[in-house]
């Protein structure tokens, strides 16, 4: 296994630190989702939630990732962490007054979003730099692991309290969360920029330059384009658990934490399978993150015609298994041999499509789903879903 990361104290601080963080978030999306599926009990109106939290990340990802190019990442990642503790506090507040209702709930979602945006290049830009560039992949196995045993705990943990003590306990543990990881930012010293290139160019240009460097390195494009797919299908899926946990097996909060911890259980296997796997070769997608996302794809209408729920919770764990194989595999390709002053346009950018996907998706998913049924919804998307993915990846093999 390769653990040359925690050789680093750096980055030790940021992965402990973190654990706290992504556990907060991973109780505030069971929260929300389940929020929006028992005021309305409507499919659209969960995806619709889903979708503005993502779109965000699509309309100005791009720009915070040039954003953090041009200045100082620890700076960047307080602002953005202090910014989810405050929004965290405002869900927290406005449930405990009874006015998180159905307009305020998107708006607040829509402002996670804005915060998540500038976040996601701030976390692929900090880890990498807390470490020598010969350690770059361990950080993605172990930053992918740490993500996705948050997303086990997390869930499991948000549906407990939401069935045993009720959402405003839930929200205020959220708020909590957030604190040790603000904390552990301050202890950190990330490597500067590798050079001074680029500082003086216009913001736009900057811009352009990243997108031309995604357009024109094939493994780059090629990742994002597979990427988009499985999410938009995968990620998609995942959005509208809700519906589901209690549209379809009527098992509530608790069941709704149980699926979301199952995609997380899978999610956390995939993360050891790829730190206890020998590297990745330079320079190519690897051949099983395709297989995974091909395989991932075609469970989508299984799971949509199941009606056992011990298969459905095994099902969803092989969906978090195999979107998580190719996710990894994925950005450790692209971020081995990034440069420092790319890292965090090139990464928004490969965010953006893949968070797109996921709210098209989900919006799409939900909507479908109101008019012809969950069923026939993940059967008809999925199969189309899966015959395009089939000849993308034809392509690449």
């Amino acid at each position: 296994m390769n653990i040359s990361a925690l050789r680093f104290r750096d980055f030790r601080i940021y992965i402990i630190g973190n654990m706290f963080a992504l556990n907060g978030l991973w109780m505030q999306r069971v929260t929300l989702g389940w929020i929006a599926w028992d005021l309305t009990s409507s499919a659209s109106y969960v995806g619709f939630v889903a979708f503005v939290n993502f779109a965000p990340t699509v309309i100005i990802g791009p720009l915070f990732g040039v954003l953090i190019d041009r200045i100082r990442v620890q700076s960047a990642a307080l602002i953005t962490q202090a910014s989810m503790f405050f929004l965290a506090f405002a869900l927290f507040a406005s449930f405990s007054l009874g006015q998180l209702g159905l307009i305020l709930l998107p708006i607040l979602s829509s402002l996670s979003g804005i915060i998540a945006s500038a976040h996601h290049p701030v976390r692929m830009s900090l880890a990498p730099r807390l470490v020598e560039r010969s350690a770059v992949a361990s950080v993605v196995a172990f930053t992918a692991i740490n993500f996705n045993l948050a997303r086990l705990t997390g869930p499991a943990l948000g549906g407990w309290i939401i069935a045993n003590w009720g959402v405003g306990q839930s929200l205020f543990i959220q708020v909590l969360c957030y604190l040790p990881f603000i904390f552990a930012i301050y202890f950190l010293q990330p490597r500067q920029r590798s050079s001074g290139k680029n500082i003086s160019e216009p913001f736009l240009r900057e811009l352009s330059i990243g997108f031309r460097h995604v357009f024109h390195n094939k493994l780059i494009r090629q990742a994002v384009i597979i990427t988009g797919i499985f999410a938009f299908i995968i990620r998609g899926t995942f959005e509208i658990l809700p519906v589901l946990a209690d549209g379809v097996f009527n098992t509530g909060a608790i069941g709704l934490g149980f699926l979301i911890s199952s995609a997380g259980l899978g999610a956390l296997i995939a993360g050891m399978t790829k730190a206890l796997m020998p590297g990745q070769i330079p320079g190519r997608l690897p051949r099983l993150a395709l297989v995974s996302a091909v395989a991932g794809t075609g469970l989508v209408p299984i799971i949509g015609n199941s009606y056992s729920w011990h298969l459905t919770l095994f099902l969803i764990g092989c969906l978090g298994f195999t979107a998580s194989i190719s996710a990894i595999s994925m950005q450790t390709a692209i971020q081995v041999d990034l440069d420092d002053d790319l890292r965090g346009r090139v990464m928004s950018l490969w965010v953006m499509v893949g968070i797109g996907a996921t709210a098209l998706g989900s919006i799409i998913l939900g909507f479908l789903i109101d008019q012809i049924g969950f069923a026939p919804a993940l059967s008809w998307v999925g199969s189309l879903a899966l015959l395009f993915l089939l000849r993308q990846v034809s392509r690449i093999w």
